[in-house]
């Protein structure tokens, strides 16, 4: 999928026709699981024969990409490519629709995509806040070790108290996050930010390590290595003179309601309070098998989805058993083989293109990340958290079952001497705190609402009283 760096220099461009493609374009990448992913083209004319084009993906950034190659054909193809992406666009000038008809193609990937004249029209999001705020807002940056992590910190408008202000720091959920953790145009951690800080209560939020302007290498990259990170975050606000170290409280979202108790478990002295927000208690691969079962229901059938839960459960067992990558990779294509997972393909171009597909799979779920996620159990460090806490999952939460988890999670706290425990299980909210109709990860660019003014109330006044 599209990321970004800084732009690159120049774009040399074919002349004939350049005028029909110039201005902006717009098109949605089909993602898998009926999402989609917005992706917008800028051509212009910078002089004589000369064009210039950038690329921007509205729902991952709001920062264009400079192509590094445009050129224009006399047939009225285009080719677009962005070479440190592996990145390449090839299409048709559609002369009857005016539509561009191609391809995207990012390593072994390769999707249709049509791309419509006219300006990105993004959807509508009624809770982002839009300076001026009520509020002071400053850059920071603090270092776990070598990495850098670039944040905002937000506190309220009013002299701080004696002892300063409580603070949360909120612990991203899965995924190369941005400090606003945007997600499909969303910026969740930007609305929870403004919300409790309107109310009184400061908050952290940082860019995930290799991620927008922190440092570090995110691929190489596990839960343990954002736990790190989150500690440097509390030692970090420890020296700030407007925040009371005494009051420095975690809010974690899915990952990061499993970084928070590892975070709690190492540094239990420093953390005040907690909220886990869509949080597992189970082992990682429970669930993603959970996730096989609850988000094929609607695209597959009974006996498919049985199918895939085999292949998953054997897949998972070979990674859990063989540490060496390379032959882990060949006892998983021996799987896929017995269980007519690849059919045959006589074209040689199309057979490569579906063995780099499943060769960049597979790549992932034996790197490490995938490999901690799947066998590391939460309860043992839910048992050393002492603070308050509350837990919120939704009902409609097709990535983390609420009726799989919470109990866990309750159990576990228990199970530690925690006394001061809040479980809630809210109607109709799906995996990032959403009113929704099915929960579905297919509906949560379409839903207007960023995060349930519910959840969002429910989190302000537990805070305000579990930092007093």
């Amino acid at each position: 999928m599209p990321s970004y760096g800084e732009p690159a220099q120049g774009i040399e461009m074919a002349s004939t026709s350049a005028a029909a493609i110039a201005g902006d374009w717009n098109g949605k990448l089909e993602i898998g699981q009926g999402m989609t992913m917005p992706l917008v083209f800028h051509f212009m004319q910078a002089e004589s024969n000369t064009y210039k084009g950038s690329m921007e993906s509205p729902s991952q950034s709001s920062k264009a990409t400079e192509f590094d190659e445009v050129v224009l054909s006399s047939d009225g193809k285009i080719t677009a490519k962005i070479e440190k992406l592996k990145a390449e666009f090839t299409g048709t000038l559609n002369k009857e629709t005016g539509k561009i008809d191609g391809t995207w193609k990012q390593g072994s990937l390769s999707i249709p995509l049509t791309m419509e004249r006219g300006a990105y029209a993004a959807p509508k999001r009624p809770q982002e806040p839009k300076p001026p705020f009520p509020y002071k807002s400053q850059n920071v940056t603090f270092k776990n070790g070598d990495v850098a992590l670039a944040g905002t910190l937000t506190t309220p408008e009013e002299s701080a108290p004696e002892k300063g202000f409580p603070c949360a720091i909120l612990i991203h959920g899965s995924g190369p996050h941005d400090r606003d953790e945007t997600i499909f145009n969303h910026k969740p951690f930007l609305v929870i930010a403004d919300h409790l800080t309107r109310n009184g209560v400061a908050v952290l939020r940082y860019d995930k390590r290799g991620c927008a302007k922190s440092t570090g290498d995110y691929k190489a990259s596990n839960s343990a290595d954002f736990a790190s990170d989150g500690i440097a975050a509390i030692n970090y606000l420890k020296s700030c003179p407007e925040i009371d170290p005494k009051r420095i409280g975690l809010i974690g979202h899915s990952e990061g309601g499993v970084v928070a108790p590892m975070m709690a478990g190492q540094n239990p002295d420093d953390v005040r309070f907690m909220v886990l927000l869509a949080a597992s208690a189970i082992n990682g691969e429970k669930i993603l098998l959970s996730q096989i079962r609850d988000l094929g229901g609607d695209i597959s059938t009974p006996e498919s989805t049985k199918k895939d839960l085999e292949i998953a459960s054997k897949t998972y067992a070979v990674i859990k058993a063989e540490p060496d990558n390379e032959k882990a990779m060949k006892k998983i294509m021996q799987i896929r083989k017995e269980m007519g997972v690849d059919k045959e393909i006589a074209d040689d171009e199309e057979r490569k293109q579906r063995d780099d597909n499943i060769q960049v799979s597979i790549d992932m779920i034996t790197g490490p990340w995938y490999r901690f996620f799947l066998t590391y159990d939460p309860e043992p460090n839910l048992r050393k958290v002492k603070c308050p806490v509350l837990a919120i999952n939704g009902d409609k939460d097709v990535q983390v079952a609420a009726d799989e988890n919470l109990p866990v999670i309750k159990a576990a706290l228990e199970a530690g001497g925690n006394k001061n425990i809040r479980i809630e299980k809210i109607p109709n909210i799906n995996h990032i705190m959403q009113t929704s109709t099915t929960g579905h990860p297919n509906e949560y660019s379409k839903i207007e609402e960023t995060i349930s003014p519910k959840v969002l109330q429910l989190i302000t006044e537990w805070i305000g009283e579990a930092s007093k």
